[in-house]
């Protein structure tokens, strides 16, 4: 179902729009999740701290294609907005030029720089090699990510948050079913667990791709609408760059948490891993409640309607904290199955790891709704500067928190520094967002 955003009850048509992106976000998610649920019951605790101690370099890369294509994804939607066609085709072209050369950069550097980055992190000597070659394998398909991402946002953007969730659940289903063959038959280890994801990930953008392709003759497009690409591909760059930025920060800062963590030993790492798997969880649905009124904005933005932005904006700060307390309620009343859910016999020492995580970052969460909302809002008006200033804010304190913190509270002061950085990004931004919806009148 396509919606236009610049029309309706917004309260309604964010809900509606929302929906799919939560579903998709999740789904995406349980990519990696199946990988270390099958892990750990199958190969056990080092492998699953093995898929663990990558996971976050997984992630960064993740956090910051979305946030690269949503970038373009917003472009497309403010040309949208303004029902302008030829710039809409044009943004669909440069789009595809910029993710084919980005693919091509981002998937050497990962797979060049596999080593020298789990040096850094401390990685332990007994899952060295099964770390190195689930990140490798996982990174060397980057380009299926990119791919995925490009086209789900495009579709976003021209109002359709259903068509990616649809293809985004069926390969899910077949990534854990992958999962469980090359595992457990084919004993491929932590390879099969990451090549199952890659090829997934591979087959949910091409079926994307063609029922996108059938649905919106605006993405068919020719050499013709690449007549104005420098000025365009600036266009898109200078809001796509920020935005990945933007999402990946936070995982540059957990990059030195992990690597604290790295250096307590195994049973913290698998601790760890299971509260931070769970956790992704959450910080995906306010990634999509994030994605929702991006969108919103910048199709109104294209239209000049200011005082819908208001309006949108205020439904969007309702839904997303209603979904963040029930979630921390989830989380902190669940606690106790999560450890089991990825290991058969967990020592209580990694349980009580996975709990001191939720205990310290759940109730949180309402703040780092209220982050992902604001600077969401001010990325999609045109405003790069004052979120890519409170990135930079983010991952200082966060790793100000790691180092300081840990200092004084051992592992729950590495905990607490995320909480820190999303109270000092959300300081920065609430002004901003105030000055700017004013001036518009």
């Amino acid at each position: 179902m396509e919606y236009d955003l610049t029309k309706g009850h917004p309260f309604q048509i964010l809900l509606k729009f929302t929906l799919p992106v939560i579903g998709g976000n999740l789904f995406q998610l349980f990519y990696t999740l199946a990988d270390s649920v099958i892990v750990g019951r199958t190969l056990g605790a080092d492998s699953l701290a093995a898929v663990g101690s990558t996971s976050i370099i997984v992630y960064f890369v993740l956090c910051f294609i979305q946030g690269f294509t949503g970038g373009f994804g917003i472009r497309l939607g403010q040309k949208y907005g303004a029902r302008d066609e030829a710039g809409m085709r044009s943004s669909v072209a440069v789009s595809w030029v910029l993710s084919i050369l980005f693919a091509i950069v981002i998937t050497l550097l990962c797979c060049l720089l596999s080593h020298p980055i789990l040096y850094w992190m401390q990685t332990p000597d007994s899952i060295y090699d099964e770390a190195y070659i689930y990140m490798f394998v996982v990174l060397l398909g980057s380009g299926a990510t990119i791919f995925y991402n490009m086209i789900s946002n495009m579709l976003r953007a021209l109002g359709d948050s259903r068509t990616p969730l649809i293809f985004l659940v069926f390969s899910s289903l077949l990534n854990i079913v992958l999962d469980i063959v090359f595992i457990v038959p084919m004993h491929g280890g932590v390879a099969g667990a990451a090549w199952a994801t890659v090829l997934s990930q591979l087959l949910s953008a091409l079926l994307c791709l063609i029922v996108g392709l059938r649905k919106f003759e605006v993405l068919r497009v020719g050499r013709a609408d690449l007549a104005r690409f420098r000025h365009d591909a600036a266009a898109h760059l200078r809001i796509g760059f920020p935005m990945g930025f933007q999402m990946s920060v936070m995982c540059i800062g957990q990059l030195a948490m992990q690597a604290g963590v790295n250096a307590l030993g195994a049973s913290a790492i698998a601790g760890y891993t299971a509260a931070t798997k769970v956790d992704q969880l959450t910080v995906l649905v306010n990634n999509a409640f994030g994605i929702a009124i991006s969108n919103y904005v910048a199709q109104n933005y294209g239209a000049g309607l200011y005082d819908r932005i208001r309006q949108g904006f205020r439904a969007s700060l309702i839904q997303t904290e209603i979904g963040n307390v029930l979630m921390c309620a989830i989380i902190l009343l669940g606690r106790e199955f999560v450890t089991p859910l990825f290991l058969d016999n967990p020592t209580q020492e990694i349980i009580d790891y996975a709990n001191g995580y939720f205990l310290a970052v759940a109730p949180f969460y309402l703040v780092l709704g209220l982050l992902l909302v604001y600077r969401s809002s001010v990325q999609s008006m045109g405003n790069s500067k004052a979120p890519f200033a409170a990135c930079l804010i983010e991952l200082a304190l966060r790793i100000a928190g790691t180092f300081g913190l840990s200092a004084v509270l051992g592992y729950i002061g590495i905990c607490l520094s995320s909480p820190m950085a999303w109270i000092g990004a959300t300081a920065s931004l609430i002004p901003v967002y105030h000055r700017m919806t004013k001036k518009r009148g």
